[in-house]
C-alpha cells in the first residue's frame, strides 16, 4: 500500500546511491599540506563559482597545473575528479544564499506569469526527486522506531520550525510520545535527557542551523537513534545522523520551498496511521466527537 502511494503513474522508483561520502569541508581540507590548502580553499569558500569546471579549467583558475590539481583531489580522499565535481556541486547547494537563488530564477523583468510558472515547475522537480529517491522500506523502519521509542524529539529552527510543528501535531493525534524543540534552550534541555531508547528527527537544510546540528550531535552522543532530513549530501546533518532523507528546497525566489519536505512528512504520517490501523481508528473515533462538536469550531 505504501509503495503504491509513493509512485506516480508510469514511474518506477530509482534507488539513488550516495556518490560522495559524508565528510565536512574542513575535514577534507585538513588532509592537505598548508600550501595545497591555500590553493584549494577558494573552491570551498565560493563553490558556486567552480561548479562543473574541468580539471584544466579549475587548475588554470587556481593558478596551478592539472597534475597538481589531481593530486590535491586525491589527497582529500576523493576517488576521482568526477566525485570531487559532485562534491563541489553539493557544496554550492548547501552554501547558496537568498541572493544566489534569486539570481538563478527568471529575470526580474519577466512577466509575473513566467515567475509563477517557474516556481511551480521547481516545486514539481523537487517533488519528483523525492519520488525517485524515497525507499518505502526505510520509511517503514522509521515508523517502527517511532512506535517503539520511549520519547521522540523533533529538532528544527527558523523556517524548519514550521515543519517540525506540523509533524508534531499529527503524531500527537496518533498518541505517540513526541515533542519538538525549536529554540536553542529547548534543544539543550530536551536533548540532554535522551538515551538509547529515544529517537530524534532533525530537520535542517543548506549549511545546517547550529542549534539543530549541535542538538543532533549531542543526541547521538547520548545514544539516541538519530534521523535527519536535509537537502544535500554534504550537510552536517548527514555527519551526525544514523540515516538521513534528502528533500530539495530549491526555489527561483529568495526563500525555501517546503513542498518536498511536507510530502515526506505526509508519507511518514500515512505510514504511521496504517502501521497499527486498528489503534488509529480507535483514536480518530474519539477525535470525531471533538471535530463535530468541539468548542474550537465556529458555529454559524
Amino acid at each position: 500500500m505504501l509503495s503504491n502511494m509513493l509512485l506516480c503513474p508510469m514511474r518506477k522508483p530509482r534507488k539513488v546511491a550516495r556518490p560522495v561520502s559524508v565528510m565536512s569541508p574542513s575535514a577534507r581540507i585538513s588532509l592537505l599540506s598548508s600550501k595545497r590548502q591555500h590553493v584549494i580553499r577558494p573552491v570551498f569558500q565560493r563553490p558556486r563559482e567552480f561548479v562543473l569546471m574541468s580539471v584544466r579549467a579549475l587548475a588554470k583558475r587556481l593558478g596551478t597545473d592539472p597534475a597538481t590539481m589531481v593530486r590535491i583531489v586525491r589527497g582529500m580522499k576523493f576517488d576521482s575528479y568526477r566525485e570531487f565535481q559532485h562534491y563541489v556541486h553539493e557544496l554550492s547547494i548547501a552554501y547558496a544564499t537568498s541572493l544566489d537563488t534569486m539570481q538563478t530564477g527568471p529575470a526580474g523583468k519577466s512577466p509575473i506569469s513566467t515567475q509563477v510558472r517557474a516556481s511551480l515547475d521547481q516545486d514539481v522537480k523537487n517533488l519528483n526527486r523525492l519520488i525517485q529517491s524515497i525507499e518505502p522500506r526505510r520509511i517503514a523502519a522509521l515508523v517502527r522506531r517511532l512506535y517503539t521509542a520511549r520519547q521522540v524529539v523533533l529538532l528544527g529552527g527558523d523556517l524548519a520550525a514550521n515543519l517540525v510543528k506540523f509533524l508534531e501535531h499529527l503524531l500527537i493525534i496518533l498518541g505517540l510520545p513526541v515533542t519538538s524543540a525549536t529554540s536553542p534552550a529547548e534543544v539543550v534541555h530536551k536533548v540532554r535527557l535522551l538515551g538509547k531508547r529515544d529517537l530524534v528527527i532533525a530537520v535542517s537544510h543548506g549549511r545546517g542551523l547550529r542549534q539543530t546540528v549541535e542538538g543532533l550531535r549531542q543526541a547521538r552522543a547520548n545514544g539516541a537513534y538519530c534521523a535527519g532530513i536535509t537537502d544535500t549530501l554534504v550537510s552536517p546533518i548527514g555527519q551526525f545522523a544514523h540515516e538521513f532523507f534528502l528533500t530539495s528546497i530549491s526555489t527561483p525566489s529568495f526563500g525555501s520551498s517546503y513542498v518536498a519536505p511536507m510530502a515526506l512528512f505526509n508519507v511518514i504520517v500515512v505510514a504511521c496511521a496504517n502501521h497499527r490501523r486498528s489503534r488509529t481508528l480507535k483514536l480518530v473515533k474519539q477525535l470525531e466527537q471533538e471535530e463535530r462538536h468541539g468548542f474550537r469550531w465556529y458555529e454559524s
